[in-house]
């Protein structure tokens, strides 16, 4: 029982990270500071999906299910639970570059326009 709650829990955390790697930049538009854990992670992000490579949180999450007697299964985590809902057909190379290049250009585009702010805001400034 312990273990299935685990793993649970690990698939929460797993989703959460996929969504700090690809939205956590806004983040940085009310916390400039989060910058420096969220850059990180979508380096992390882009690279998994560049490389082909699978998560550490993917294999813990399936030995704790094996450990609770449920079924493993193979492959990634966006494999088994994100891509039967936006991606039905299953994840091939090309549709990993393109989930690591979307998430290059949105954080780019994110990163540009908190720059811009902050460039704007400064010039905004009385000058002493």
């Amino acid at each position: 029982m312990i273990e299935r709650i685990a793993a649970d829990l690990v698939v929460i955390v797993h989703l959460g990270f996929i969504v700090f790697v690809a939205l956590g930049a806004l983040l940085s538009l009310r916390w400039r500071r989060v910058a420096w854990l969220h850059v990180p992670a979508a380096v992390w992000g882009a690279a998994i999906e560049f490389r082909h490579g699978v998560c550490p949180l993917t294999p813990l999450e399936q030995r704790l299910r094996v450990a609770a007697g449920d079924a493993g299964y193979s492959g990634s985590f966006i494999e088994h639970y994100l891509l039967p809902i936006i991606y039905p057909s299953g994840l091939d190379a090309s549709f990993q570059y393109m989930l690591g290049a979307l998430v290059i250009v949105m954080n780019l585009f994110i990163y540009g326009w908190v720059l811009f702010r902050r460039v704007r805001h400064a010039s905004d400034a009385p000058q002493a």
